[in-house]
């Protein structure tokens, strides 16, 4: 039987489309990539981390309030990631906090969380310190709702073997995952230096938390262990991805083809896809050679093309 024409016309046309989507995956280095019909979600949404800005904010270059107008108009990105560093002493003021809600919204930016730092060692060896670290976090919880945040990015700070850091630092995210759960705010934690860089440490101290609103936000940089030893940070994220409730994308250096020279953001991001996250990769720029404002454009436009082939 001979096909009507209109079957061979569209037949030849699918193999056409078919073969683009291909050579521009395998262009993109993605010999996994499928192709994705025009009206499928995004595999990710980007956010912008504060910490990207951190020379600008720390130089007075640039105002707290006015980082989410930042984030959609130059940058483009309509989410992003506090950094309490930022504004420090305006956790219990609400009048501050309302404005910058009232400024987020007004660019129709999306506040996901505030990373919280210097607030003491929520796995403290010392019962009494790591209690006080815990209620120390208690107005960042409050503060994140009063944003819209979903969530606080906490350290796993604490001392001694491996086994007992594992216990104290459970011990202090148990208690105050505990407490965010009473404001529906989820506790998540950064490998940040020492063992939570050892990917298989942090995700077995998640394990033994236990508890559906405790999980992990894996950073493609920090897994430095220190005296010079480095955790291979694609194994790390592959450990904590089943945990993952953020992912933040660092990035120092790139090539002259737009790569990042210490990550390989395609090999990255199938990991993390991989694990079925599609959630927020959050530009975290922490380079010299570029200027923040070009590292973070050189960093979306990097995680843009990857997201074009998944």
């Amino acid at each position: 039987m001979v096909p009507h024409p209109s079957s061979v016309v569209n037949r030849r046309q699918f193999l056409q489309d078919a073969g683009g989507v291909l050579a521009g995956a395998a262009a993109c280095g993605l010999p996994w990539a499928v192709a994705r019909s025009a009206d499928a979600p995004p595999a990710f949404s980007i956010s912008l981390a504060q910490w990207s800005l951190h020379k600008t904010l720390f130089s007075k270059k640039m105002d707290n309030l006015d980082f989410a107008r930042a984030s959609k108009r130059q940058f483009g990105i309509d989410a992003v990631e506090y950094v309490n560093q930022f504004f420090k002493d305006k956790a219990g003021n609400a009048k501050y906090i309302a404005e910058m809600k009232k400024r987020a919204a007004g660019e129709g930016v999306k506040s996901l969380l505030i990373m919280i730092d210097g607030e003491g060692r929520l796995g403290d060896p010392n019962a009494a310190k790591r209690t006080q670290a815990i209620k120390n976090h208690h107005k960042w919880v409050a503060a994140a709702k009063s944003l819209g945040c979903f969530a606080i990015r906490v350290n796993a700070g604490s001392g001694g073997s491996y086994a007992e850091q594992q216990k104290l630092a459970a011990d202090g995210l148990s208690r105050l995952t505990e407490f965010a759960a009473t404001h529906s705010i989820s506790v998540i934690v950064e490998n940040h230096g020492g063992l939570s860089s050892n990917g298989k440490w942090l995700a077995s101290v998640i394990k033994s938390v236990g508890n559906p609103r405790c999980g992990t936000l894996p950073d493609f940089g920090n897994f430095n262990l220190g005296g010079g030893k480095q955790y291979d940070r694609y194994q790390g994220v592959r450990e904590l991805m089943p945990f993952a409730k953020a992912v933040s994308a660092k990035s120092h250096d790139f090539d002259d083809k737009g790569n990042e020279t210490h990550t390989d953001y395609f090999k990255m991001m199938k990991i993390v896809l991989d694990a079925g996250y599609h959630g927020y990769v959050g530009v975290e720029y922490e380079g010299g050679k570029l200027d923040e404002a070009q590292g973070i454009l050189a960093t979306r436009k990097l995680l843009e093309r990857v997201r074009a082939g998944a």
